[in-house]
């Protein structure tokens, strides 16, 4: 029997098994961790659901309050309000004179020139007097044999009134040296009286200035011959000009004598001027129909002339301090009555106004009931926007009625 040898037994090895504590830990922490995750997706989402809503809520609040623009209000100003009336015309001088010559001769010389100032009494001509000197000397001799015919007769009236009482004469002799002393001292008068006029055309050969003012023509010059009444220099007093402007005949009952008048010349774009009614002529134009009303202007500066175009208005109504809102922003409601919409408190409110004085051209009315200064007033067709509605001022301060009345005057 054989034997076999059976190999050696081995143990088994037996492996360590403390891979599987870490793993284990791994497995928890994987689970809890997708357990957390699952439920703070589940927290989140009501959060995430709700945070569109409160943007959405903001949203739709802002979108329901009106956000005004500068352009669609204006603040209430409280002023005295003017209605006036337009008008234009042209100044004229109030007082000018056209010096011309008294007698006939040969000017030597001319002393002003045009644009130069003038006072009353100043030379302004001299006109050749050698003829006027020789005239005054004849008259002058006319007068010295006069006088002396008048003493002749005299010295004859006192013989014979002596002769007559000693009844050497007739009494109609006497009535005849009478008569004659009379005629002497008729000459005597004529001939003074003649003597007169020739000083005083002596005098008229110095030709002098009757008003104070400006020279505006010179008519004549040295060497030409002059004849009475001919023109040698015209005179203007520019420190008070008259505005003769026409008015049609139907706005003459609201004009006043003594009411206010501003108006501008050409050249003078940024100055405005001042003048106030002195006089209306009760006669109307033919063909136009209208009435000439004449304004008295100072002009102490002398920046008018006379002739300029002038184009302004007279104040023919003016109301006291008081509020004044553009004539956009007035409205009538659905019974008629005028009023305003007014924002106050971040709320639109209709607002029932009593209107005064309105200035078509300014475009501004008197406000007598209803609105104080410093109201803001809706100016812009909204038609969107009703009374109650939430609206909301502009940042920068909207424009008062006197700075919008003053616009139009930058330009």
């Amino acid at each position: 029997m054989k034997l076999e040898t059976l190999p050696p037994y081995t143990q088994p090895t037996v492996r360590s098994k403390r891979w599987r504590k870490p793993v284990a830990v791994l497995i928890v922490v994987a689970l809890a961790g997708g357990g957390w995750t699952v439920w703070h997706g589940k927290q989140a989402a009501p959060a995430q659901a709700a945070a569109p809503a409160a943007p959405a809520a903001a949203a739709k609040e802002k979108k329901d309050v009106f956000e005004l623009s500068t352009g669609d209000i204006a603040a209430v100003d409280a002023r005295s309000l003017a209605v006036s009336l337009p008008l234009s015309g042209s100044l004229a001088p109030l007082s000018s004179a056209t010096i011309k010559s008294k007698v006939s001769g040969v000017v030597e010389a001319t002393t002003l020139q045009e644009g130069m100032a003038v006072h009353a009494g100043q030379v302004l001509a001299r006109i050749d007097q050698a003829d006027l000197r020789a005239r005054l000397q004849q008259q002058q001799a006319m007068l010295d044999e006069a006088q002396a015919k008048l003493a002749m007769a005299t010295k004859n009236e006192a013989n014979s009134q002596a002769l007559l009482k000693q009844k050497y004469i007739s009494q109609n002799a006497y009535d005849s040296t009478q008569n004659s002393v009379d005629l002497a001292r008729a000459a005597v008068k004529s001939a003074a009286a003649m003597v007169e006029i020739a000083r005083i055309a002596l005098n008229d050969g110095v030709i002098k200035a009757p008003i104070d003012g400006v020279i505006s023509k010179r008519h004549v010059q040295a060497g030409e011959k002059l004849a009475p009444d001919m023109a040698v220099y015209s005179i203007v007093n520019l420190s008070e000009l008259t505005l003769e402007a026409q008015v049609p005949a139907s706005e003459v009952p609201r004009v006043k004598v003594g009411q206010d008048v501003k108006f501008r010349v050409d050249g003078f774009a940024q100055r405005e001027f001042h003048g106030k009614v002195a006089r209306i002529n009760p006669a109307t134009e033919t063909g136009s129909r209208a009435m000439l009303v004449y304004i008295a202007v100072k002009n102490d500066d002398s920046a008018l002339r006379a002739g300029m175009f002038a184009k302004g208005s007279i104040v023919t109504d003016r109301s006291a301090v008081a509020p004044v809102v553009p004539l956009a922003a007035i409205r009538s409601d659905k019974d008629g009555k005028q009023i305003v919409y007014k924002v106050e408190q971040g709320k639109l409110l209709a607002q029932p106004v009593k209107i005064g004085l309105r200035n078509e051209e300014e475009g501004y009315a008197e406000v007598q009931e209803g609105l104080q200064q410093g109201a803001h007033v809706i100016i812009s067709r909204l038609d969107s926007l009703k009374p109650g509605a939430a609206v909301k001022l502009p940042a920068a301060p909207p424009p008062s009625a006197q700075a919008m009345t003053a616009e139009p005057a930058k330009g």
